[in-house]
């Protein structure tokens, strides 16, 4: 059986609502034909270094995933974005809990950055088909998303966990149940419609891994 985790995050300062929770609780619990065989885990992180660093090896641990699909939320974006790249690099800023982790990389005489392993246009092209604008982004910023970002790119390169992680963006998502189209905001059906695709193509390149 293929195994996939898929993770979110809780509120944070200056994102009280955030969209990726019950976005991973959806997909958890999806059933679709493209799916049969697969195990899907989703967890809710809380934002916080310390709870990412006490809880994803712990999950990798149990479930031994063959697969990442991580979300968080860009306040700034306005459409999802696909990283391709963790930073080895620290915002001085408080999480949820209110820590700073004081220092300016996450791990030292480490690389500036690792690549994502993930079947980029193979997500970015399932996106699209959903019909949700995205696009590649090689800067997944220095805050919560990055730092989950490279210690989920370090465990694939070690080898001995998932063999896949994709990280996707998402932008602030407007309460309406349809969007005016000069908003160019998305709605939550846009987001699990876009979600169920990049999920469908984790799985498919997870299962020819």
């Amino acid at each position: 059986m293929t195994t996939i985790l898929i993770t979110g995050f809780g509120p944070f300062p200056g994102a009280p609502f955030n969209p990726t929770g019950p976005l991973v609780g959806h997909l958890a619990r999806l059933r679709r034909p493209g799916l049969g065989g697969m195990k899907l885990i989703g967890h809710v992180f809380e934002t916080s270094y310390a709870a990412v660093d006490r809880e994803l090896p712990a999950l990798i641990a149990e479930h031994r995933p063959d697969a990442l699909l991580m979300f968080g939320v860009a306040t700034r974006r306005k459409r999802l974005s696909v990283e391709l790249r963790a930073r080895n690099a620290l915002a001085l800023l408080p999480d949820a809990s209110g820590s700073v982790l004081a220092r300016r990389t996450i791990a030292a005489n480490a690389p500036s950055a690792l690549a994502m392993p993930v079947p980029r246009h193979a997500v970015l092209a399932a996106t699209r088909q959903a019909r949700v604008p995205a696009a590649f982004s090689h800067d997944a910023g220095r805050y919560l998303c990055n730092y989950v970002c490279w210690r989920a790119a370090a465990t694939v390169a070690e080898g001995h966990g998932p063999r896949l992680a994709a990280f996707v963006h998402i932008p602030p998502l407007t309460r309406r149940a349809r969007a005016p189209a000069a908003s160019r905001r998305l709605t939550s059906a846009d987001l699990a419609r876009a979600g169920e695709a990049i999920l469908m193509a984790l799985a498919a390149a997870a299962r020819r891994r």
